[in-house]
């Protein structure tokens, strides 16, 4: 902790997990701004609880947590806010002094992203430290009230012995994936798990075509898909529109609001699956960034 100032920077152990991602789901609103969620927390858990410690930073006053962020990669902090606290201006500079000295631990010195709900008062103040707006993302969301549409093709809830198949559609589905059967494993494993199913699908063949894994934050909350993918080998056949259907019906029975995913907006197929599968648009969303 960085001491004698009214808000604390935390750097929590695997233990203190339990708190940051406490917080994130009580943030989570349909309405809200989008924002990281526990999900995301879950699915960086693929690297393990210990890396996801050493990942997760917290921003707390007089004990209660007010930001979550977590360092998602080389230079990025993807950072949400209690709902009560985005016009916070104490917190708002602390936020931004705490990711422009490298020497506090959050963000290396260089060229650095950073992901905050568009409301934040930390936009405005990074705005004025000189942070440029990057490249724009599509949240969509699919309200849940209704039931959802039959996807038209075989799902199965991925289970242990099935972590292989999930595997190897994900690293089929995205250039460069490195992820294995051992890390879906890890991702099991981790705190946000208990709310969350991972779903395979499967073509007339049999040949397992595309994946989703869906993260609940409790009832009456959104939830999120991530990630999602179909394989390069059996894309434009409506694989993304099945999988993104059976995602959203999968969280309806978790008891989810509404089920959020985001997309860089340069990803036309994909925001075209989501759409197919009824997710609507909402605004596009852009990381605060720094060059080096």
């Amino acid at each position: 902790m960085i001491a004698d100032m009214a808000i604390e920077l935390g750097k929590p152990d695997v233990d203190g997990l339990g708190r940051a991602v406490g917080a994130l789901r009580e943030w989570q609103a349909d309405g809200a701004p989008f924002q990281l969620h526990p999900g995301d927390l879950g699915w960086f858990w693929r690297f393990g609880g210990e890396a996801t410690a050493a990942a997760v930073r917290t921003w707390s006053r007089d004990g209660r947590i007010l930001a979550v962020g977590l360092l998602d990669g080389p230079g990025l902090l993807r950072l949400t806010i209690a709902p009560d606290a985005l016009r916070d201006e104490e917190l708002a500079r602390r936020l931004v002094d705490d990711v422009t000295e490298p020497e506090r631990g959050v963000l290396p010195a260089g060229k650095a992203n950073i992901e905050a709900p568009t409301a934040a008062l930390v936009q405005d103040v990074l705005a004025g430290e000189g942070w440029d707006t990057d490249e724009p993302w599509t949240p969509l969301r699919r309200d849940l009230t209704e039931p959802v549409t039959d996807p038209g093709v075989r799902i199965e809830v991925a289970r242990p012995e099935q972590a292989h198949v999930y595997a190897a559609v994900l690293r089929a589905a995205f250039d460069g994936s490195t992820f294995t059967e051992d890390r879906w494993h890890a991702k099991a494993a981790g705190l946000p798990f208990t709310d969350a199913r991972c779903l395979i699908a499967y073509d007339d063949g049999g040949d397992a075509v595309a994946v989703v894994t869906v993260w609940s934050a409790g009832p009456g909350r959104p939830g999120l898909l991530e990630p999602m993918g179909v394989h390069r080998a059996h894309r434009r056949r409506g694989h993304g529109r099945a999988i993104s259907l059976a995602a959203a019906a999968a969280l309806r029975e978790l008891g989810s609001s509404s089920a959020d995913v985001c997309t860089p907006s340069s990803n036309t197929g994909a925001v075209a699956a989501y759409e197919a599968a009824c997710f609507r648009r909402l605004p596009e969303v852009r990381d605060r960034y720094r060059d080096a």
